[in-house]
């Protein structure tokens, strides 16, 4: 029996399609599974003495670290526009006093439809190998740290127009779990006007009334 020509292209086209289908799930499964993995070992490096910013009160009573699920929706691929002159800024900490960081660049991307924008940060010792960026965000003093929370991105290369930002791995100062330590406070141009729920969500002190939560 001879089968139409047509019809074996379609079938081929279709098993194609099926398996770039299974394969942009599975790697979706994949991608969450290693963020779930990597939040579970920052829970777990929080309840060591070594590191960890919690003192031992806190880590008495510590549960776990809480965050959004994994969305891949919130990992983007933005705009790249690296400054020629790279000035230096202080940014202040919550302790008063200041750090002093390159202005790198800045990234553009949308989030909801809407155009947004991020200064990206570096060290001015340079010991730190990716970008800082201190951000806030309309979840912040809600489901999130009240005083921001931050993102690293990788340095891009020489000639790179793009770079990627996971807001997935978005994570808080140090200052929201323990007040003992001093952390950059978000420039006035990093302040978006849009919730971004991913990453890391408000910490729950449970040392302050004896009690843990619940999950």
């Amino acid at each position: 029996m001879r089968l139409n020509p047509k019809l074996l292209v379609g079938l081929g086209l279709l098993i194609v399609f099926g398996y770039f289908l299974k394969d942009l799930v599975f790697n979706d499964d994949q991608y969450a599974a290693r963020l779930r993995k990597v939040r579970k070992e920052k829970s777990d490096s929080f309840r060591r003495v070594q590191g960890s910013p919690l003192s031992q009160e806190q880590r008495n009573v510590f549960d776990s670290l809480h965050y959004y699920a994994p969305n891949i929706a919130y990992r983007v691929e933005a705009q790249l526009e690296p400054f020629s002159q790279r000035d230096t800024v202080e940014i202040p900490l919550t302790n008063g006093k200041a750090d002093k960081y390159l202005r790198w660049g800045r990234v553009s991307f949308a989030l909801d439809n809407q155009p947004q924008k991020l200064t990206l940060f570096l060290k001015v010792d340079g010991k730190d190998s990716t970008l800082f960026i201190p951000f806030t965000d309309k979840t912040n003093g809600f489901a999130t740290y009240g005083g921001g929370r931050y993102l690293d991105a990788p340095k891009p290369a020489p000639g790179d127009t793009e770079v990627t930002l996971d807001f997935n791995e978005t994570y808080n100062p140090f200052c929201a779990y323990n007040d003992g330590f001093a952390c950059p406070v978000p420039p006035q141009d990093n302040r978006l006007a849009v919730e971004i729920k991913a990453g890391e969500q408000a910490f729950h002190d449970h040392a302050a009334d004896g009690k843990e939560e619940t999950h």
